[in-house]
């Protein structure tokens, strides 16, 4: 899988709407079949910085999604909101979902 995480320093005066300006770029990804998941996170001690965790199934998904309508879009409305260009780690992992953190495992209940 793709595995993608993101760092976007919003503009302070966007950084309480960030979740509604992304709103449709979020549902629309999350509907893509090749989408494995992708979720927004705020900082704690940054509150104008916001992080995207996401995974796409292989390369062709990630190229689906990079070659999206609403890709597009993204490109175009998110931009004026930021106050720099997005951070980005991106890598191919040898799996399709979240391992477990065996050094917390928590029993059964």
């Amino acid at each position: 899988m793709i595995f993608i995480t993101a760092r976007f320093r919003v503009l302070p005066e966007h950084a309480d709407r960030w979740p509604e300006i992304t709103a449709d770029f979020t549902r629309a990804t999350r509907a893509e079949p090749g989408c494995l998941w992708f979720d927004w996170s705020r900082s704690v001690e940054e509150p104008d910085v916001y992080v995207l965790v996401e995974a796409f199934r292989d390369d062709e998904a990630g190229a689906a999604h990079v070659g999206s309508e609403h890709f597009a879009e993204a490109r175009r409305t998110l931009p004026p909101h930021l106050a720099e260009t997005p951070r980005i780690v991106n890598v191919n992992v040898p799996q399709d979902d979240w391992s477990l953190l065996g050094e917390m495992a928590v029993p059964e209940r």
